[in-house]
C-alpha cells in the first residue's frame, strides 16, 4: 500500500545563482561554447513549391564543413519538402524569414512499407523530414523555422497527423508518422537557434550517438499534439542543451536506454526554460542504464510534470548520479516524479535507482513530490537540500524508497 504525507512548507531557502557556463562539474565530458555557423556552400531561395529534389540534391554537392543556406525571396519564405537526408559533414542553415515545411502528403515521407499515414501495430513505416545516419559534425542552423505541419490535412489522407495519433490511442494501435529530426549513430551534431514547430511526432531523436549541442533552440507545438517530444536523446552519450526553450504535447526532454541500443549517459541541460509538455524525464526505457545526468537552471511553467524518472517491469535498469541544481517549476502538478510502474506493463525487470539528488529547487502551487519503488530492486535512493517549498503545497507519495532531506 502507498504511505500518504501532506506537508505543508513554512522554510524559505534563497536559491543560489546558476550562470549560463559549463562548470567544472558539468556531465558533458566536451568542452562546449556557442556554436558559429559554417559557411555556406550555395544559397537557395524559397519558391513556395516543393523544393524537396533542389534542397537534396544541393545537399548532395555541398563540401564538408559547410552548409546548404535556405533564404526568403522576398516575400515568399516557405519551401516545402518530402524526405531529406544529409550528408556527413554537411549541414542545413535555414535563414531568418525562411520555413522548410513538411508536404501535406504522406507518401512524401513513406519508407517503402507504404504504410505511412496510416495505423497498424508498428509504428515505422515513415521516413523523417530530415535524417542523418553516421554522421561527423554535422547540424541544423539559422533563425528560420523547420515546420512539420502535424496540424494540416493530408491530401492523400484526408487526416492530419495528429488526428491519426489521436485515433492511435482510441484504437490501441501505433500511427505511421514521420518524426521531424532523426538522427542515427551522429557524433558531434550541432542544431542552432533553429526553431522547430508542428511536428507530427518526435522533433529531434538522437540514438546511438557520442556529442549533441542543442543551443538557442525553440521547440514550440501544441499541448495536445499527441507523441510530439521534444529531444530524446537514446542510448547516447555526451550532450548539452543549453539556452533553449521547449513547448510541445509530450515529453519535453525523454532520455532513454533502450535494451541492448547502450547506456545513456553524460548529459547536461544548461538555462533551458519549458512550457506545455510532460517536463524532464528520464524513461521510460531505461534497461541499459542512465547516467551522469546535470541539470542547471531550469524553469518550468505548466508542464505536466517536471523532474521525472519513469519505467516499469517491461524497461527498468539502473539509473545514478543525477543532479537537479536551480529549478523552478510554477504550476507544475507533479513537481518531482520517481515511479517505477509508471505504464504498470508487465516484465522482468526492476528499476535500481540511486544518487539522484535535488539542490535548490522552487516549486510554486499545489504540486506531488511521488516515491513509488514499487517494481526497484532495493529502496528508491535520492537526497534533497535547500527546497524552497514556502509557496507550495506538496502531498508526498513513498513507496520503496528512501528521500534525504537536508
Amino acid at each position: 500500500m502507498f504511505n500518504y504525507a501532506r506537508i505543508y512548507s513554512t522554510g524559505i531557502v534563497l536559491c543560489a545563482s546558476i550562470t549560463s557556463m559549463h562548470s567544472a562539474l558539468a556531465a558533458d565530458t566536451r568542452t562546449v561554447t556557442e556554436p558559429v555557423i559554417p559557411t555556406a556552400c550555395t544559397i537557395l531561395k524559397a519558391t513556395g513549391n516543393d523544393a524537396t529534389q533542389i534542397i537534396q540534391k544541393a545537399l548532395n554537392s555541398c563540401s564538408n564543413g559547410q552548409a546548404v543556406k535556405l533564404v526568403a525571396n522576398g516575400s515568399q519564405g516557405s519551401f516545402y519538402s518530402g524526405a531529406l537526408v544529409i550528408p556527413s559533414g554537411v549541414s542545413l542553415w535555414v535563414d531568418q524569414g525562411a520555413s522548410l515545411r513538411a508536404l501535406n502528403k504522406a507518401s512524401a515521407f513513406d519508407n517503402g512499407s507504404g504504410t505511412c499515414g496510416t495505423l497498424d501495430k508498428k509504428g515505422n513505416g515513415c521516413s523523417a523530414l530530415i535524417t542523418m545516419n553516421s554522421n561527423v559534425n554535422s547540424g541544423i542552423y539559422g533563425a528560420g523555422t523547420i515546420d512539420g505541419q502535424g496540424g494540416a490535412t493530408l491530401t492523400d489522407k484526408n487526416v492530419s497527423w495528429w488526428t491519426l495519433a489521436q485515433q492511435a490511442k482510441t484504437s490501441g494501435s501505433k500511427q505511421n508518422a514521420p518524426r521531424l529530426v532523426q538522427i542515427n549513430k551522429g557524433k558531434n551534431i550541432t542544431l542552432y537557434k533553429i526553431t522547430l514547430k508542428d511536428s507530427p511526432n518526435f522533433h529531434v531523436v538522437f540514438k546511438q550517438g557520442d556529442g549533441l549541442t542543442a543551443w538557442k533552440v525553440t521547440i514550440n507545438t501544441p499541448k495536445t499534439a499527441r507523441n510530439t517530444d521534444g529531444i530524446d536523446p537514446i542510448s547516447s552519450k555526451n550532450v548539452t542543451v543549453a539556452h533553449s526553450y521547449i513547448s510541445t504535447g509530450d515529453d519535453n526532454v525523454a532520455i532513454k536506454a533502450n535494451a541492448g541500443a547502450g547506456s545513456s549517459s553524460n548529459m547536461s541541460f544548461i538555462d533551458n526554460n519549458f512550457g506545455a509538455g510532460h517536463g524532464l524525464s528520464i524513461g521510460s526505457e531505461t534497461t541499459d542504464g542512465v547516467y551522469n545526468i546535470d541539470v542547471k537552471g531550469l524553469t518550468l511553467n505548466g508542464t505536466t510534470n517536471g523532474l521525472r524518472i519513469k519505467s516499469d517491469a517491461s524497461a527498468s535498469g539502473e539509473v545514478s548520479n543525477v543532479n537537479y541544481t536551480g529549478v523552478t517549476m510554477t504550476n507544475v502538478p507533479n513537481a518531482i516524479v520517481m515511479d517505477t510502474i509508471y505504464e504498470k506493463k508487465s516484465g522482468s525487470t526492476k528499476a535500481n535507482w540511486h544518487d539522484v539528488n535535488y539542490n535548490n529547487v522552487t516549486v510554486n502551487g499545489a504540486s506531488k513530490f511521488i516515491f513509488n519503488g514499487t517494481n526497484a530492486s532495493k529502496p528508491l535512493s535520492a537526497s534533497m537540500r535547500n527546497m524552497n517549498l514556502s509557496n507550495a503545497k506538496i502531498t508526498w507519495t513513498k513507496v520503496n524508497a528512501n528521500v534525504l532531506q537536508f
